[in-house]
């Protein structure tokens, strides 16, 4: 009964606060017509929470109400993050950055008018720029804090408001929670202060970054590159002249910036994708810009197939596609192996590049005139749910590995801790499975500007050596065993979904899974509850140890044979994850344990 009557009082909630949005004065006029047009399903989803601000700041679909992104949730948002940023600061700066999609240029200019009209100096990209980027300009700005208008790989219609600290790196846990009470304690239409982009202009409040600033993150980027210890006799960026690639920033911001490093380190040609090169919030040839999707990647891997067919010689054949994400921190690659071309997981790039790295640091020669030599004790760094293939690769070359929970702001608070030792030099990669890498510790974020320099001049160095990504991808198989990581999301939208996956959570955690496809449960780790429990064959618990990563909505299973499964609710979207991981002597002995696993956990989802 007390359900139903919590979902009458959401609804009556939702329906007050859309009453009173109807009837502020000066209501932007887009917003307003919207507000007059929604029906009584729509208000209840509109309005019936806040959009809720955690340590990747803000992200919903653009419209109208308290759940959704306008320029008053953005506004009001901003005015919290002023307020802890004026608490902690005298004199304080940000800086700001956004993508290609639709309103980021509005959002990006509202928050530069609340920011200014609390004091705090803005300094903002005068043109769209990748999300490293903006972590880049926080910390050569020695800004105080930062905000990148971005959805990243979301859908068309979603936007959204990710906010850094002063070392570039999204915020932690403890201070996304000090934001979200300041931002509790604004009314969205009568505390929040706010200028005219033009009048913070005007009076030197808000400032555009140089083009010095853009050129300094390329100069950064360029210095991780491998091309003078990868084997090649000549001088730095000539290294990659017989490569042949095709590029789809899938109208994103990675067009400049990706073209640019890759002209720098003298990649031969670089053909893009027309369709998909000028900005484009509507994403209408790519729905879902998500590269990691095939479908993202269609007309990229139709360009190579076209002209690979009207090709005269070997070398007018591409050898690689590469396409970022709208806000460029994520890249997926297809390679041309045996005639055809083969896309590759987040995985199998990350790990490609964890040996790639380790390889040229270790082989690098005096003669190259950089230090690009292995560090002392290195470090890679690495999400629980990243494949633990690149355990092993980082085993064979002595280097330390990190794991830490899902997100990449995770691994950049890692580079940031190892900076405050003086050891960032130990710091030599970091990836997620979800397209994310980052080689350096110049910014505190993924950077698919860094991995496309670094994707290209593995692939180049292969090429020179009669081998493609696939070949090299099988041997480290062969040597290390074959890992099968799978991803399976299910969609839970509006206030039923989001109960529907807090009840998923509930029933794992209160009735925890004692086998799953035939194989016995041996561990489970909940990090929620920070403990992981070990179980022998007949169920029964063996013993305990702690967690020490802070708090997260996260189950992990391993089940008797080393295979493994990780469930927990997407940070970004309204989707619950599902990571499947499995190791078998064969290709074919890990698809079968993935493809069980996979079938028998989509049933326990759907049956909730």
């Amino acid at each position: 009964m007390s359900g139903n009557i919590d979902a009458a009082k959401a609804r009556e909630l939702a329906a007050e606060r859309h009453r009173e949005w109807l009837s502020v004065s000066g209501m932007d006029q887009e917003l307003l017509a919207e507000l007059q047009d929604m029906d009584e399903e729509q208000i209840h989803e509109c309005f019936y929470r806040d959009l809720e601000f955690g340590t990747g700041g803000l992200r919903g679909i653009i419209g109208a109400g308290t759940n959704r992104m306008n320029v008053y949730t953005v506004r009001r948002a901003t005015q919290g993050f002023s307020d802890y940023i004026n608490g902690n600061n005298e004199s304080p700066s940000v800086a700001i950055a956004y993508d290609s999609r639709n309103k980021s240029d509005v959002f990006s200019q509202n928050a530069a008018g609340v920011f200014a009209a609390n004091g705090i100096k803005v300094h903002i990209y005068k043109e769209l720029m990748p999300t490293p980027a903006l972590s880049f300009a926080v910390r050569h700005l020695t800004a105080d804090a930062g905000i990148v208008i971005t959805a990243s790989h979301n859908p068309a219609q979603y936007n959204g408001y990710k906010a850094y600290n002063n070392e570039g790196c999204q915020m932690t846990l403890e201070a996304a929670e000090e934001v979200l009470a300041r931002i509790g304690q604004v009314d969205i239409f009568n505390d929040v202060r706010y200028m005219e982009f033009e009048d913070g202009l005007a009076a030197g409040m808000i400032e555009y970054m140089g083009e010095e600033t853009a050129e300094a993150y390329l100069d950064a980027v360029q210095q991780e590159s491998m091309s003078v210890s990868a084997g090649c006799s000549l001088p730095a960026g000539h290294c990659n002249g017989g490569l042949n690639v095709v590029y789809s920033p899938l109208n994103g911001a990675g067009n400049k910036c990706v073209r640019s490093i890759l002209a720098r380190i003298g990649v031969g040609r670089v053909s893009v994708v027309a369709e998909q090169e000028m900005p484009d919030g509507n994403f209408s040839t790519c729905p879902y810009p998500n590269p990691e999707k095939k479908e993202a990647l269609a007309l990229g891997l139709a360009l190579c197939e076209k002209m690979a067919a009207e090709a005269r010689t070997g070398d007018e054949i591409p050898d690689l596609l590469l396409a970022t994400d709208p806000d460029a921190d994520r890249v997926g690659i297809a390679a041309r192996h045996d005639g055809r071309y083969m896309l590759l997981t987040g995985n199998e790039v990350g790990v490609l590049l964890l040996d790639f790295i380790c390889m040229m640091r270790l082989g690098a020669s005096a003669e190259s005139g950089r230090e690009l030599t292995m560090p002392e004790a290195p470090v890679m760094i690495k999400t629980i749910v990243t494949t633990k293939m690149a355990e092993d690769v980082a085993a064979e070359y002595g280097v330390s590995v990190i794991n830490v929970l899902t997100g990449f702001k995770f691994i950049g608070e890692q580079i940031g801790w190892l900076e405050r030792k003086g050891e960032e030099s130990r710091y030599i990669f970091g990836f997620e499975e979800s397209y994310g890498y980052l080689a350096g510790s110049y910014v505190r974020d993924k950077d698919a500007v860094n991995a496309a320099m670094l994707i290209c001049e593995m692939a180049a160095f292969y090429k020179n050596r009669g081998w493609t990504l696939i070949d090299r991808m099988h041997a480290l198989y062969d040597k290390y065993g074959y890992y099968k990581n799978d991803l399976l999301d299910f969609g839970f939208e509006g206030a039923a979904g989001m109960e529907r996956m807090g009840a998923v959570m509930n029933m794992l955690r209160s009735k925890p899974p004692v086998s799953a496809a035939g194989r016995t449960v041996r561990e489970i780790a909940d990090y929620m509850g920070q403990a992981r429990t070990f179980y022998d064959a007949s169920g029964k618990t063996t013993g305990q140890e702690p967690i020490s990563l802070p708090k997260s909505d996260v189950l992990e299973c391993v089940l008797d044979d080393g295979s493994s499964f990780i469930v927990r609710p997407s940070g970004t979207e309204p989707k619950l994850k599902l990571y499947i991981s499995a190791k078998g002597a064969t290709a074919a002995d890990s698809d079968e344990i993935v493809r069980k696993l996979s079938v028998e956990l989509s049933g326990v989802v759907a049956g909730i």
